[in-house]
């Protein structure tokens, strides 16, 4: 599946390529970038990381009708700390488009794609997004620090996504501090939360750790909360709601209760 992804960026790249060249890509945004790391430090543990996307390969169509600007503001207003907006237009029906739109009040956006050449990392700068995703298992160990060292360079924060201790060890090379583990298996399509119970196990001091897909229910997120992760990223379970907004503002509350009876 991943090697799908990477050919379907392909093009994206060569027209990056093509813009450099050209002296056309678009100047870094310089507006000022909330961050992510800071606001799960702050909100978490347990903070949610509200994810806006449309269709997956694995679903197609989720929710199509619920627009960014509907999405940033029931996801606000129900509590999340930061958003996740996919811009792969090909598998998710997304769009960088998204992302200016997402910012206006103000919540830290983590773009979400599948990020192969610095020239995406620079596309990104251009945009009002606090951090983007890198796949650790689509990059080899020198092309990840590259792109973190590209991702410094323009001020934006880079989580790094894992699947096992294979890609965690390749993301604790090359510096990572912001860690994201996802439960899914990308051979079944399956999910199972002791992924991320198993490989919190290595957290270090000065980390943040996401814990990303598989949630379904407050329980299972008071699980992860409770496994030590800083932020919770709940993507389709959400939207496949008629409001995703209203779903998290219930998860929330049923979280809150969670608490409180331990």
């Amino acid at each position: 599946m991943l090697e799908r992804f990477r050919q379907a960026k392909q093009a994206e790249i060569r027209e990056l390529i093509s813009l450099e060249s050209a002296g056309r890509l678009p100047e870094p945004s310089t507006i000022p970038r909330p961050s992510l790391a800071k606001a799960l430090l702050e909100r978490g543990p347990g903070a949610v990381i509200a994810e806006y996307k449309r269709a997956s390969p694995s679903r197609g169509v989720i929710n199509a009708s619920w627009t960014p600007e509907q999405a940033s503001a029931g996801y606000a207003r129900a509590g999340a700390a930061a958003l996740s907006v996919l811009t792969e237009e090909a598998y998710f029906q997304g769009s960088l488009d998204f992302l200016p739109v997402m910012a206006a009040l103000g919540l830290p956006l983590l773009r979400k794609d599948f990020l192969l050449h610095p020239l995406q990392v620079r596309q990104t700068a251009a945009t009002p997004a606090s951090a983007l995703l890198l796949i650790a298992r689509m990059l080899n160990q020198a092309e990840l620090e590259s792109m973190l060292a590209e991702c410094w360079t323009f001020g934006l924060e880079a989580v790094v996504e894992v699947f096992d201790e294979e890609d965690l060890d390749k993301a604790k090379a090359a510096s990572s501090t912001l860690i994201q583990v996802n439960n899914r298996d990308l051979d079944r399509l399956t999910t199972d939360l002791r992924v991320s119970e198993n490989l919190i196990r290595h957290k270090a001091e000065g980390e943040v750790w996401i814990s990303a897909s598989g949630m379904n229910t407050a329980q299972d997120m008071a699980r992860m909360r409770d496994a030590g992760f800083h932020g919770l990223l709940i993507g389709s379970r959400l939207m496949q709601e008629p409001d995703p907004g209203q779903a998290l503002a219930e998860l929330l509350r049923a979280l809150r209760k969670e608490k409180s009876h331990e």
